[in-house]
């Protein structure tokens, strides 16, 4: 009895010995105190994305192919072909390595699409791109003019010069669609399988650009790339036989070096089969028609240019070729109404 009571007093007075600095915390989360500020990282190698799969990013570091990911410090901020980003890490471009992404260079452009015209959330296609070449074949499948005035609209809003790229020609002839161009004063070229002519004209209009490849599937995009770079080895699709449309073959953007003497690049993007305009507001793509501009100061607040009192159609009445240009620049705005 004696002894365990002497214990109690012993083990009673080793606790009373004890206070909250002999306690021991462990450190969850490190033991520098939070903070806002970033690490600048002023030593991060400068690169440029050409392809993104899954999370994990292709970008061409000088001339090593890196793969990397993105930073958490960078959020939501979405990278995207065509990118000038700051890598860290391990930048050699050996196998089983992985830099990081930390920062997005400011965008020059870009080419945006929403999913529908009733949906304002645009998604990125691609960025700093210059040039958009919209691809359509003259046969097989058969051309698609409405998707062609999306497509202008979208490189109009994004600020790309637009280029008709007609494929096909050996099937059919391009003069009905391009009498219908003939208004936007749109440069074009005609290609053919096998026309070697063609295809350099085609190589001297991309020399110096970014040039984004914008087409539904099944018109040749894939086959003037292979044309234009062989090793690139695209994939070419075949048109479905019973609805017409071809089949998908690019699975995701990616961006192609020019071959010398050209310089410049060539961004080769999956077939669309439609070309959401809902983020796009009227007053951008008038900005592509220098010509209405002057009219459209005359015009009622808030004009959409396709109501009875808009003053465009004095402005056309008063021009030799303003009602050509004024029925083309309302069929783009029709395309984002239909």
């Amino acid at each position: 009895m004696g002894r365990h009571a002497g214990g109690e007093v012993a083990l009673s007075k080793r606790r009373r010995d004890y206070d909250e600095d002999d306690v021991r915390v462990r450190a969850t989360g490190g033991s520098r105190p939070r903070t806002r500020r970033r690490p600048r990282h002023e030593d991060a190698a400068e690169g440029f994305v050409t392809a993104v799969d899954r999370g994990r990013y292709t970008c061409l570091v000088g001339e090593i192919a890196v793969t990397a990911m993105k930073a958490r410090e960078l959020g939501r901020k979405g990278v995207v072909v065509g990118d000038r980003v700051r890598l860290v890490g391990d930048v050699t471009g050996r196998p089983d390595t992985l830099a990081r992404i930390v920062r997005v260079q400011p965008r020059a452009s870009v080419l945006r699409r929403s999913a529908d015209d009733t949906d304002q959330v645009e998604r990125v296609i691609v960025a700093n791109a210059d040039q958009m070449i919209i691809v359509t074949a003259l046969a097989d499948p058969e051309p698609r003019p409405r998707l062609i005035d999306r497509c202008l609209v979208a490189a109009y809003d994004a600020g790309l010069d637009p280029l008709l790229c007609l494929t096909k020609a050996d099937l059919s002839a391009p003069d009905d669609l391009l009498a219908m161009y003939e208004p936007l004063e749109l440069p074009y070229v005609v290609t053919e399988k096998g026309d070697d002519v063609a295809l350099a004209a085609l190589a001297d209009d991309l020399d110096g650009h970014v040039s984004v490849l914008v087409g539904h599937s099944g018109v040749g995009k894939s086959t003037l790339v292979n044309g234009l770079l062989p090793e690139a080895d695209r994939s070419v699709g075949e048109v479905n036989p019973v609805t017409g449309r071809g089949r998908h073959t690019s699975t995701s953007a990616i961006a192609l070096p020019l071959a010398a003497p050209y310089a410049g690049w060539i961004i080769d993007t999956p077939g669309v089969r439609s070309f959401g305009l809902g983020h796009v507001a009227p007053e951008n793509v008038i900005g592509a028609f220098p010509d209405l501009e002057e009219g459209a100061a005359n015009c009622p607040v808030g004009c959409t240019h396709l109501q009875p009192d808009c003053a465009l159609d004095q402005w056309a009445a008063e021009s030799p070729t303003g009602p050509a240009r004024l029925e083309s620049f309302r069929r783009l705005l029709r395309s984002r109404e239909d």
